[in-house]
């Protein structure tokens, strides 16, 4: 499913996929403690998330694009005049991306249900 824009759902869920990895990796290498990895993996649980979404909304409302974003040249912008999305609309979209449901889940204009919501969408850089 390809917005007007071009921004395909494989070239989004890459993005989302690098951010929870980049998320993972700083967990990992700094609350995960010491042990084996079956051990370390356990400090990760609950900061992977919580490092998710601060990295989410800080870089979206700072640049209007996540880590993976950036890397895959698509950024968030406000649906209405295609600008950089205002800071209720980064609170709306990161509340509903932290469920990862509404990242999958899209309507007739291929548009996640935390776009719909937030009032923004995804373009290219």
């Amino acid at each position: 499913m390809t917005h007007p824009e071009g921004v395909t759902l494989g070239r989004r869920l890459a993005a989302i996929s690098i951010d929870w990895l980049a998320s993972y990796a700083i967990a990992f290498a700094f609350f995960a403690g010491g042990g084996t990895y079956a051990e370390r993996i356990v400090g990760t649980r609950l900061t992977t998330p919580i490092i998710f979404v601060a990295e989410y909304a800080i870089l979206i409302a700072l640049t209007g694009a996540s880590f993976g974003h950036r890397l895959l040249r698509i950024k968030v912008v406000d649906l209405n005049h295609g600008g950089v999305p205002n800071f209720r609309q980064v609170l709306i979209r990161t509340g509903l991306m932290a469920l990862v449901i509404t990242a999958i889940t899209y309507d007739e204009d291929g548009r996640g249900i935390h776009e719909r919501f937030s009032q923004t969408k995804l373009a290219r850089a």
